[in-house]
């Protein structure tokens, strides 16, 4: 297999098997299907060298070069599986389980060496939330959470607690990523008054609050999401509570929260409310993207001082998903939305294409960073199942569609080292679809039969906001407060000039004789005056909202519709002056 194909493991009610990537799209024949109806998993090592997956009778681990099976365990309950990060340690858990014989139960946590095939170690480990011990890149640390202390094992010895890091009632940890020294984030949830809290240590340096790196504490947070960069120097943390007090939304509150390891942390301030749908960090590590508020969902980019760097303005998204080099970011609203994904260049902030994948429940970069799969999988939906690749111009390369009697539960790319796939020069035109594309007629929406002959009038429940780059450029931005200020004062002279003009103008009796027409400033009627007073205050008020659009304010329906009445407007106004 060449390096430059990455494979794609599909699995489904009809078992396991694989398919090279594009461009060949075809069944990998080094890899032998596995045909079992009960795969509960599958794993690819962090490198992609080796593959694993558990079929309700053994745990199979192959070189994915040429097939060539490597251990196979006797392990029929395996119900998760996790490779370690240098491929040396395979840990499976199953299951726990007490009977009236076993009240205690037996570990259902192994730790396997694949070098011997032996296993190493055998743990309990109760829940499946936290199951999988967390290694740093080098494997030299290896760390689980055992009540309420994260416990530290060094060199893959897992026979000897080497540290403890312990805090009362530790709910999560998360070890940074990157070259040593290796940091470890806690998270401690507040009771009884008292905040919740994140600290950064560095191991092994855990005396008490003193020696933490950073903390930043926070009330609202019932659990966090915690995310490390890539180089593991910061962190972001989504606190959330599972009930919002203020009524404001369905799915609790949430927060956006900054802390790096120099000791910084703020809170991110979202211009938009609402509820925090996903957070990413770019590969570069120096970026990261949110997408946040109610929908439509707004969208930002920010700095490593959470200041914004670019806004997508506003549209139906719940998702974003950095290519591996991080030089093209998707924007994509699946789950209950339509599934449109909106693919951009992250260095020149420029839409790349604007493609639609309906009913997907999945996503995932390839890592030549050019081609993506999303997929619909069993069981968030049970019908029309499959999967597409897409290049990320567009257009679709490969298409499967699972019969209506089977299911697909999960695809996944094979993962490479970073480097293995550089980053090539982003093209903007659409690559030709390898794939029939079927025009499917959108489905009209309801009309009642007594509006079914009548025109069709757009009605907009939102007003989408345009990102920031394709919005109306105003120049007022360029001024300062003080020249701004002037400006509208001049403004506002000579638009009070102008209706004074035109006052004289009015009143400049048209028939050479005087007599023939009354002065409009005074028709000798008080109601026709008024009439007239109040059609000049609605004339004045068109005006300023002209000036507002010209300036690039963007205004709103009424407002438009109050400009179209101009005309009629104007001839009111003269017929009520000549005393029509």
């Amino acid at each position: 297999m060449a390096l430059s194909t990455p494979l794609l493991a599909v699995r489904g009610s009809e078992g396991i098997y694989m398919l090279n990537g594009p461009p060949t799209n075809t069944e990998n024949t080094s890899f032998t299907r596995d045909g079992k109806k009960n795969c509960k998993g599958f794993i690819f090592s962090r490198d992609g060298s080796l593959f694993a997956w558990c079929n309700g009778e053994n745990v199979n681990i192959v070189a994915t070069q040429d097939g060539r099976l490597l251990h196979s365990f006797d392990l029929p309950k395996a119900a998760l599986l996790a490779f370690s990060p240098q491929s040396n340690i395979l840990t499976t858990w199953q299951t726990y389980i007490t009977t009236k014989n076993n009240p205690h139960g037996d570990p259902n946590l192994h730790l396997w060496d694949l070098k011997s095939g032996q296993c190493l170690k055998s743990l309990f480990q109760k829940k499946m939330q936290g199951w999988c011990p967390c290694w740093s890149d080098d494997e030299s640390l290896c760390a689980r959470n055992v009540n309420n202390e994260v416990q530290f094992f060094e060199g893959n010895e897992f026979d000897k607690i080497a540290n403890k890091l312990h805090l009362q009632k530790v709910s999560d940890f998360a070890l940074s990523p990157g070259p040593q020294p290796c940091k470890v984030a806690v998270y401690v949830p507040g009771s009884k008054g008292a905040p919740s809290f994140v600290r950064l240590y560095q191991y092994p340096n855990f005396d008490g609050p003193s020696s933490a790196l950073a903390n930043k504490s926070f009330f609202k947070a019932d659990k966090v999401t915690m995310l490390w960069n890539k180089k593991g120097t910061a962190l972001l943390v989504i606190a959330s509570t599972d009930v919002d007090k203020s009524g404001a939304s369905y799915y609790g509150e949430q927060t956006l929260h900054y802390i790096a390891s120099n000791g910084e942390s703020a809170l991110v301030q979202l211009p938009k409310n609402g509820p925090i749908y996903d957070v990413v960090w770019n590969p570069n590590s120096v970026e990261f993207c949110a997408v946040y508020g109610f929908m439509p969902a707004k969208v930002t980019v920010f700095n490593q001082k959470c200041d914004p760097v670019f806004d997508f303005g506003t549209g139906p998204r719940n998702a974003a998903f950095y290519s591996p080099q991080g030089h093209i970011l998707v924007l994509a609203g699946f789950g209950n939305l339509r599934g449109q994904m909106e693919v951009w260049d992250v260095k020149k902030y420029k839409q790349i294409s604007k493609p639609q994948a309906a009913d997907s429940t999945y996503f995932s970069w390839c890592p030549d960073g050019e081609h993506i799969v999303t997929a619909t999988c069993a069981p968030r939906l049970r019908v029309s199942n499959g999967f597409k690749i897409w290049h990320y111009s567009g257009a679709v390369r490969h298409e499967i569609q699972i019969p209506s009697n089977s299911e697909l539960w999960e695809v996944q790319w094979q993962p490479f080292v970073d480097g293995a796939f550089p980053e090539k020069p982003i093209r903007y035109h659409t690559v030709p679809n390898d794939v029939p594309s079927i025009d499917v007629k959108p489905a009209q929406a309801y009309r009642p039969p007594a509006l079914r002959n009548k025109p069709i009038t757009s009605i907009k429940l939102h007003e989408e906001e345009l990102p920031q780059n394709m919005r109306p450029q105003s120049t007022d931005k360029q001024l300062s407060k003080a020249a701004l200020k002037n400006q509208k004062k001049r403004e506002a002279r000579k638009a009070s000039k102008q209706e004074s003009k035109s006052d004289i103008i009015q009143e400049t009796p048209i028939d050479p004789e005087p007599r023939a027409v009354p002065c409009p400033e005074s028709q000798g009627d008080p109601e026709m005056d008024k009439k007239i007073k109040n059609i000049k205050k609605k004339l004045k008020a068109i005006e300023q909202l002209k000036e507002q659009e010209a300036s690039g304010k963007q205004l709103e329906k009424n407002q438009l519709e109050k400009m179209q009445k101009e005309e009629a407007l104007l001839k009111e106004l003269e017929d009520l002056e000549l005393g029509l």
